[in-house]
């Protein structure tokens, strides 16, 4: 099978595009690198020739719900306009799990991303993942100095690596709409993971709990972003991931 993968030398796209390769795929990587740019289409004709499913792991790192959703809506929009004229069979979507009861900030973007792609004309699949154990990394890096404010946040975080491997695993099963969640092996808070992180890397910065005002905080704090209890489990702690390849190269 020829899959492409849309933002595929980002943090879950790299470990999809190696997922596919070892269960004998071929992948494609679409990324500005390669010379494909979903934005504004440029190079997707091109690189989605014979291709039989594309996984959409793009991002863009804002809180802001206008540039999210203009991100998210062109991409898609560029996306399935090239699927449909190479003939793809398949778009596999990533998304967020517990969102849909925060209908807002970047969560307002990705819910709209999903409403776009089940609107369009090519089969699709949508894969609600769990925050990732990078996560805790992204945060720190948003402001340095002595203080790290990490949003209060229930979660259940899910290593990158193992959500490749399972959007690669509904790509090989076939458009569905809708595929098991994915999260991670233990309820975590974003606070203690970014702490833990912290120690493990030697660096002595306080992390700041802090509630955000408004239904975005809201959201947050409430243990929606944990999943449900169909979803599937990954086996990767945080811990563990902390001790791995993967931590010393997010």
């Amino acid at each position: 099978m020829r899959i492409a993968v849309a933002g595929g030398t980002g943090t879950v796209g790299r470990h999809a595009v190696e997922a596919a390769r070892a269960a004998g795929h071929e992948a494609v990587v679409l990324s500005r690198g390669s010379g494909v740019d979903v934005l504004t289409g440029a190079g997707l004709a091109g690189a989605l020739a014979g291709a039989d499913a594309v996984i959409d792991v793009t991002s863009i790192m804002t809180l802001s719900e206008k540039k999210a959703r203009r991100f998210f809506e062109t991409g898609t929009r560029n996306l399935l306009a090239a699927e449909q004229e190479a003939g793809v069979g398949h778009h596999v979507a990533l998304s967020i799990v517990g969102i849909d009861g925060i209908d807002t900030a970047y969560y307002a973007a990705k819910l709209a991303q999903e409403r776009a792609v089940a609107a369009g004309s090519v089969p699709f699949t949508i894969v609600r993942a769990a925050q990732f154990h990078e996560f805790a990394g992204q945060v720190l890096s948003q402001i340095g100095g002595p203080f790290a404010v990490a949003p209060r946040t229930l979660m259940r975080p899910v290593a990158a690596r193992e959500v490749g491997a399972h959007l690669v695993r509904v790509v090989e099963d076939g458009p569905v709409g809708r595929a098991q969640d994915i999260v991670g092996p233990r309820d975590e808070t974003l606070a203690d993971v970014t702490r833990r992180q912290l120690a493990f890397d030697g660096i002595r910065r306080r992390v700041l709990d802090v509630k955000l005002p408004g239904a975005y905080g809201t959201g947050l704090a409430s243990g929606a972003l944990r999943g449900g209890p169909d979803a599937r489990q990954g086996e990767i702690t945080f811990d563990e991931w902390l001790r791995s390849d993967d931590h010393r190269v997010a």
